[in-house]
């Protein structure tokens, strides 16, 4: 393609379910070609994979832990080789804590696992995108990164310590990368989704679909993946033109000081 008819190419890290292929779908329907990525090359990648294959896009299965920093570049070269340059990274892939209880009560195990893939990995995933976009003539599309952090960025869950403070140094690093990442016309932006219905909410998210009835958000509703897919594919889409370093507060209003 020239640059004139180029296709934007997104690689949707941890997008094999629930958010992260919410966004993958949304974006294929966009007409991004994409980049599916899970841990390993396993049935599910390969399902998902196909579902995207069926809305008529290119598609390919990225299988890679994105904890593994030294392969990052390696991983990006191979999904451009085969889907063009990339222009778009949605850094989605995140775990939970490994048991709910006393943050005086937390491992060092459970720490240094949020902390690797929720924050970690994304600064240098990001770091690794970047460096390729600005090493290259760029064509006119929209470049962007989006990272799906958490209400818990700024929301305590006491029992879930560890990921929060994990989901708040994402938010720090979506922020410094706007800062470094605007002069190059690269827009950065934060989405942090509040109560929603994925594998791993499925443990608590009939408690907290009761409290959403109940005022605990504004629409009394848990939200669903593709909610999110939907705000990430309009932000990764250029739709808010002039915005970078913006927080989405994908969270139906739960955060909204009141009284």
């Amino acid at each position: 393609m020239s640059g004139a008819d180029a296709r934007p190419v997104a690689l949707i890290t941890g997008s094999s379910r629930g958010i992260g292929f919410a966004a993958a779908e949304a974006l294929a329907r966009e007409g991004f070609a994409i980049a599916v990525n899970g841990p390993a090359e396993d049935d599910e990648l390969q399902a998902a994979v196909a579902r995207i294959a069926a809305l008529g896009v290119p598609v390919v299965a990225a299988a890679f832990d994105v904890t593994d920093i030294s392969a990052h570049d390696r991983h990006l070269a191979g999904i451009e080789a085969a889907l063009g340059p990339l222009t778009t990274l949605v850094n989605n892939a995140g775990v939970g804590v490994m048991q709910r209880g006393d943050l005086l009560a937390v491992s060092e195990e459970s720490w240094d696992r949020c902390q690797a893939v929720n924050s970690k990995a994304v600064f240098f995933l990001s770091q690794a995108f970047a460096r390729r976009l600005l090493a290259r003539e760029r064509s006119a599309l929209f470049h962007a990164i989006v990272n799906v952090t958490s209400s818990n960025a700024v929301a305590v869950a006491v029992q879930r310590a560890e990921y929060c403070a994990s989901k708040a140094a994402a938010a720090m690093v979506s922020k410094a990368l706007a800062v470094r990442l605007g002069p190059e016309d690269i827009a950065v932006y934060d989405v942090q989704p509040g109560l929603i219905a994925t594998d791993m909410t499925a443990p608590v998210i009939e408690a907290y679909a009761r409290r959403a009835a109940d005022g605990l958000t504004l629409f009394p509703r848990v939200g669903q993946p593709e909610d999110m897919g939907r705000i990430i594919a309009s932000l990764a889409s250029g739709r808010f033109p002039y915005t970078t370093g913006q927080v989405i507060s994908a969270d139906a209003g739960m955060l909204v000081p009141r009284f």
